[in-house]
């Protein structure tokens, strides 16, 4: 996986508000140090109003920000296509006798 280059945070002004999921940094706090946490913008059927909802949020407890608490966003990081490795240990093949201890 590679992130995204930390220079390139842009204002929160021009994030996608489509619902698409991005890192955002959160601004410090009385509540906490500043921190990166992944939103989408959502609004809300109730008031008609938008917010920034963190990825992680309950649906009955939603972890909401508003466009102030929030310094800069960019896309997700992408995974990059390598080759791929062997593993570094062979799968074991499971033993004939119950030498394991799995008998009782």
């Amino acid at each position: 996986m590679t992130l995204p280059d930390s220079a390139k945070w842009v204002p929160m002004a021009s994030a996608p508000r489509d619902g698409t999921l991005v890192l955002a940094r959160v601004r410090a706090t009385e509540q906490g140090p500043a921190e990166i946490d992944a939103v989408r913008w959502a609004v809300s059927a109730r008031s008609d109003e938008g917010n920034w909802i963190a990825n992680d949020s309950d649906p009955f407890a939603r972890v909401a920000y508003a466009e102030v608490e929030l310094a800069g966003w960019m896309p997700l990081p992408t995974q990059v296509a390598g080759p791929r490795s062997e593993p570094a240990v062979a799968e074991a093949e499971p033993a004939d006798d119950e030498s394991d201890g799995s008998a009782i």
